[in-house]
């Protein structure tokens, strides 16, 4: 399922991977499927983290040898191409669109935010280039669909898609990370301070008539939206 790009670096023949069989040719039936594999290596992800992904390991959860599963998924870039469209799987597409297509992409995002928070390796994984699959693919026309009442043209639609995707792919990111962060009170005391003590030293007035502002709700779920308003409310401009 892999090949070598014009550069050389390996890469994943999407045909092959997505329109080919999804079991080896030879040999004799196996106990196990691609569909298995797959989601032993999410939860896998799931519980440990995309690190802790490796076929060998893959193997021993699905109770195969690491060398029958590379007629599944030859390299590490393959099985993640695997799991994104797997996971991608959990996404509503049943969906009539409305003609409020920000409304619309809100729902999107919110879907997005909340399937990436499940699986929290997913913004990591979706950094390399991923062909989608087809469970990726009818999420894609959920959006293509909603997109219709601004008359964009089908390029500029997909650059939409991407752009809020890496939106949130972003944010979730920052979010979890910053999740982790506040498990740890002392050093959020010190940033504290720290910004504290730079906004009054005279040489950041911007900074410190920001952080004189009225507090906004700082609830997790209250920023993402506030974020992903302003960028909606720009996606359509020239």
């Amino acid at each position: 399922m892999s090949r070598a790009t014009e550069t050389g670096t390996p890469g994943v023949d999407p045909e092959q991977l997505w329109l080919g069989s999804d079991r080896p040719r030879r040999g004799r039936k196996p106990s196990y499927s691609r569909e298995a594999i797959t989601a032993a290596a999410v939860a896998l992800a799931d519980a440990e983290g995309i690190e802790a992904v490796t076929i060998r390991k893959v193997a021993a959860e699905v109770g195969a040898g690491a060398m029958s599963l590379y007629s599944y998924a030859p390299d590490k870039e393959t099985l993640l191409e695997l799991m994104v469209d797997h996971v991608a799987g959990e996404l509503p597409t049943a969906h009539t669109p409305t003609d409020d297509w920000r409304a619309e992409l809100k729902a999107i995002a919110h879907l997005q935010r909340a399937h990436m928070l499940r699986h929290p390796w997913l913004p990591a994984a979706l950094t390399g280039r991923r062909t989608p699959g087809p469970n990726t693919l009818a999420f894609l026309e959920r959006a293509l669909a909603a997109l219709r009442p601004t008359g964009l043209d089908g390029a500029a639609k997909l650059e939409v898609f991407a752009q809020l995707t890496a939106f949130v792919a972003g944010h979730v990111a920052h979010e979890i990370a910053g999740a982790a962060a506040l498990r740890s009170p002392e050093r959020l005391a010190a940033e504290v301070r720290y910004l504290t003590t730079v906004a009054t030293d005279g040489h950041h007035p911007e900074l410190a008539e920001a952080l004189a502002a009225p507090a906004r709700p700082l609830t997790p779920e209250a920023t993402f939206t506030r974020f992903l308003t302003r960028l909606i409310n720009g996606l359509t401009t020239p």
